[in-house]
């Protein structure tokens, strides 16, 4: 039976990472700082390690007697103080370092869709970083760049909720956001792929403004966008870059400059993001 380590556990993917590695017949054993955070996964774990995933001497052993090393450990909502290149880059370098010790067969990173595009992004800028680190490790390794999670696209149910949805231009840039099972089936498969890079969305490709449409209906409300001229984008980022630190410019200028960008992964899933609404639509 193969082994693995499943760094980023408690996140909407990892969760369902952890779930469909045990469903193909794996060792799961999860890295946490929190075993509490764990609770609804317990049939899917083997064992649990209790570290902290940017202090490299509480990682000690923790790829012992493991084959495959999955992590999706970034940051996503800033806290703790932690910069991106704390987290997206120094804490998978950690990871990476301890793989290379104990002669991990394969490692499996999670980073961002359209990086190219995003590469002005400091998030982006510590996930790219930890890329040509894991590239020139010597490791096996396969890095999946997925679009928006489901999860994300809540923030449309929101605001249809308050009855008032909001674009930036006409609307009409596109994106393909996944389902956390279908982008966990990618990830397990990654671990017997050869494919070094993997660029995945979900089934459906979509404007913004179709998307805030699908969120009013699910909500039985009437349809109301607002449009923000594209230029408000770049003067916002230069004034929250000139007047706040990185942990409060960081999350919105990535927002913002996904949803002024055509964000067209190539598609793969069953799940799609109306019947994601429907389930949701009355915990938003």
């Amino acid at each position: 039976m193969k082994k693995v380590l499943i760094a980023g556990a408690t996140g909407y993917l990892g969760r369902h990472v952890v779930q469909e590695f045990k469903k193909q017949g794996y060792w799961v054993r999860v890295l946490t700082r929190d075993p509490q955070k764990l609770e609804g996964l317990d049939q899917f774990i083997d064992e649990a390690f209790i570290g902290e995933v940017t202090d490299p001497g509480s990682l000690q052993n923790i790829c012992k007697d493991i084959d495959v090393v999955f992590t999706s450990i970034g940051i996503t909502k800033q806290k703790d103080n932690l910069t991106y290149m704390d987290v997206d880059y120094q804490a998978n370098l950690n990871l990476l370092q301890e793989a290379r010790t104990e002669r991990v067969s394969k490692f499996i990173y999670v980073s961002v869709f359209n990086s190219g595009k995003l590469k002005d992004l400091k998030c982006v800028q510590a996930k790219s970083r930890f890329e040509k680190e894991l590239k020139v490790s010597g490791m096996d390794y396969s890095i999946v760049y997925p679009n928006g999670f489901f999860s994300d696209m809540l923030e449309y149910l929101k605001m249809a909720e308050h009855g008032k949805g909001y674009v930036f231009g006409a609307g009409e840039y596109q994106i393909n956001p996944i389902h956390g099972r279908d982008l966990a089936e990618v990830c397990v498969k990654a671990a017997n792929t050869k494919e070094k890079e993997i660029e995945v969305g979900g089934p459906d490709i979509l404007t913004h403004n179709e998307i805030l449409r699908i969120a009013f209906d699910v909500k039985g409300k009437k349809t109301k966008i607002s449009r923000i001229p594209l230029w408000i984008i770049e003067l916002t980022k230069r004034l929250l870059t000139a007047v706040t630190s990185v942990k409060t410019y960081g999350p919105i200028e990535f927002f913002m400059t996904v949803c002024a960008t055509n964000m067209v992964a190539p598609t793969y899933g069953k799940y799609h993001l109306r019947d994601f609404f429907e389930l949701n639509k009355d915990k938003v």
